[in-house]
């Protein structure tokens, strides 16, 4: 069940991904580091779901046991190519309790770019009992190739990493969305793009310890030999306003189900007016 705790969680963040828009021109750099001219222009995309400073932290539990708590943070900006992005963490770690059967510390990184809401670079740290895997890779958004420590790969235009993407779908407008509705996103990691659906289930107003909310529901789909599947299903509750705050994730498994529920926030954009309680 720990090994499960990374893994899902990563999961529901790879669901969502981007497609570009219009934007601005600037100067960008090649995979050697050196400086170019280019005349391409970069999306822009209005937003206010989030900003720095803010902190989500969920608790990660099975049945009635918490496992372990996972936090998303923009802790500061940052620069890159000669750009400025917000620093987006995503880390979970096992509760004491729990490290003495299987210990979980895992970190993720990505330097998203604040106005066009895609990334620069990405890291990944995983540490799961034994299980160890250290990951980067620079995400060339002018040149359309990802370069990592066994390559380059092409790669569609504003592509996403499993944590960009994640704040990307925050800035979705779901208020027109029927059920059964999908759409049809863009990833990389791995050293791969793939393509999955993120399906709308509907609405509904949960409770969590952070309070109560209006919510949005979404599943994401894998695609496997041109068709859409479930993996052990990862449904997605997201306040129903402009915040697009996860409250709530959870995750099939064998026996029961794995959930991230919101324990507290703070730094957010702005008031969260799907909150009833």
């Amino acid at each position: 069940m720990m090994r499960c705790l990374g893994w899902s969680i990563v999961f529901w963040l790879s669901c969502f991904i981007a497609m570009g828009q219009d934007g601005v021109i600037l100067r960008a750099e090649n995979g050697s580091g050196e400086t170019k001219d280019t005349s391409l222009s970069l999306r822009r995309i209005p937003q206010s779901a989030f900003a720095e400073g803010e902190r989500l932290v969920f608790d990660v539990g099975y049945s009635f046991i918490t496992a372990g708590e996972a936090v998303m943070a923009i802790p500061k900006m940052d620069t890159a190519f000669g750009r400025e992005c917000y620093q987006v963490l995503f880390t979970v770690h096992s509760t004491p309790s729990f490290s003495w059967i299987y210990k979980v510390e895992d970190r993720y990184e990505t330097i998203l770019d604040k106005e066009g809401i895609f990334p620069w670079r990405f890291s990944q740290r995983i540490r799961e009992g034994k299980f160890r895997r250290d990951y980067d890779a620079v995400l060339d958004q002018i040149n359309n190739v990802a370069i990592t420590e066994k390559g380059r790969f092409p790669i569609p235009p504003y592509i996403h990493d499993v944590v960009s993407a994640f704040y990307f779908v925050r800035t979705m407008d779901f208020s027109a969305s029927r059920p059964g509705e999908r759409t049809i996103l863009h990833n990389f990691t791995k050293d791969t793009s793939y393509t999955l659906a993120v399906k709308f289930l509907g609405r509904q107003q949960i409770k969590v310890d952070a309070g109560t909310f209006r919510c949005v529901i979404v599943e994401p789909l894998i695609q496997e030999g041109g068709l859409f599947k479930s993996e052990g299903r990862v449904i997605i509750w997201l306040t129903d306003d402009e915040r697009k705050i996860p409250v709530k994730v959870s995750t099939q498994v064998v026996v029961g189900s794995i959930d991230a529920e919101l324990r507290e926030y703070s730094g957010v954009a702005g008031p969260i007016n799907a909150k009833l309680r």
